[in-house]
């Protein structure tokens, strides 16, 4: 219905996808919107056809800017292109619609005219290829129809109301339809993408897509000056526990180390299942927040092994700015590294030095 409470993952595909097609339909519409000035000029005398030639130029141009406009993997640029796709060719809707009236027509030029009348039809259809909520489809459908609203209007002395009144109703149902196949297109893709973005056993995310996201939250971390802090997990022992109790013990222990982890840490911290029994907590917290945090965790415990003896963790942690780190990869590595430090000195403990 709305996009707000979208996951991360699902938005940056998402405003991918639809970066990706504004900028295709963008090159075609480039292409083909000063092509047709050679029919204009065949059915059309000056100086409607100069109008309509320069209008056209001028579509032309500002799709051609649309298509080197840049724009982020983001649903706010996503937005921004659809809607300077839409508003372009609307806009040229609106003004050759006021044209065309006013002059007078023979031969085949009143049925070239019928067409421009389509161009709302095109528009709206063309919304159905788009992955877009109720919400966002209600806005553009009340973009679109006020664009053929506002066109009725500018002509309202010479308008044939039966067959406003028709195109209008024919626009209502397009819309509704679209809809549907818009609704349906994001459902697939959100079931594609949860099915991408979580681990099938623990419910932790995959490690694909957990890095994905962690590169998302290092951007913004940069970008905004805020901490970030990797925490990398090392369940002590746990072949043990695979070839004593076999791999269902070991799975219920995975499993219950991740539902615990996952109930203590706040909504914003990232649990990826790294591979394994290595798992990584990514932890919107300065160094010192960091490790008092993990603290806290080592204290409540991660759950019992299946001989009823506590389940403990080998942990490094590492900070963006503490650290120096110049990459997500380094940051990383580097509490890789500890994890192995805290390994050799024991197990069962955090390094974060």
């Amino acid at each position: 219905m709305s996009p707000k409470g979208h996951p991360l993952m699902l938005s940056t595909r998402r405003a991918r996808l639809v970066i990706n097609r504004v900028r295709l339909f963008a090159f075609l519409f480039a292409v083909l919107t000063p092509m047709w000035c050679a029919v204009d000029y065949w059915v059309f005398e000056a100086p409607l056809w100069y109008y309509l030639a320069g209008l056209r130029l001028a579509a032309s141009g500002c799709f051609i800017g649309l298509l080197l406009l840049p724009a982020r993997e983001q649903m706010r640029d996503a937005y921004r292109a659809l809607m300077l796709l839409f508003a372009i060719p609307t806009l040229f809707y609106i003004a050759s619609h006021n044209l065309l009236p006013g002059n007078q027509l023979s031969d085949f030029s009143p049925a070239v005219a019928t067409g421009y009348a389509f161009l709302p039809f095109v528009l709206m259809a063309g919304v159905a290829i788009f992955p877009l909520t109720v919400k966002e489809n209600f806005l553009v459908a009340v973009a679109v129809m006020t664009a053929q609203l506002l066109a009725g209007y500018l002509n309202w002395s010479t308008l044939n109301w039966p067959s406003f009144d028709a195109g209008t109703w024919l626009l209502l149902l397009i819309a509704a339809v679209v809809t549907m196949a818009s609704m349906s297109q994001l459902a697939f893709m959100l079931v594609l993408v949860r099915q991408l973005m979580f681990d099938p056993l623990t419910g932790a995310h995959a490690r694909r897509c957990g890095e994905e996201v962690m590169h998302i939250y290092w951007l913004r971390s940069v970008r905004r000056g805020e901490p970030l802090s990797v925490a990398f997990f090392d369940l002590d022992h746990f072949k043990v526990i695979n070839d004593a109790y076999g791999h269902d013990a070991g799975d219920q222990v995975l499993c219950q180390f991740t539902q615990l982890l996952g109930a203590t840490v706040r909504e914003q911290d990232l649990l990826v299942r790294w591979g394994g029994e290595e798992f990584v907590l990514l932890l919107e917290a300065k160094r010192a927040d960091a490790y008092e945090i993990l603290q806290r965790l080592q204290a409540k415990g991660f759950g019992l092994r299946p001989d009823g003896g506590p389940l403990t963790a080998s942990v490094g942690l590492a900070e963006r700015e503490a650290d120096c780190a110049s990459s997500m990869e380094k940051l990383i590595e580097l509490a890789d590294q500890r994890m192995y430090r805290a390994k050799r000195a024991g197990r069962n403990r955090i390094c974060v030095s």
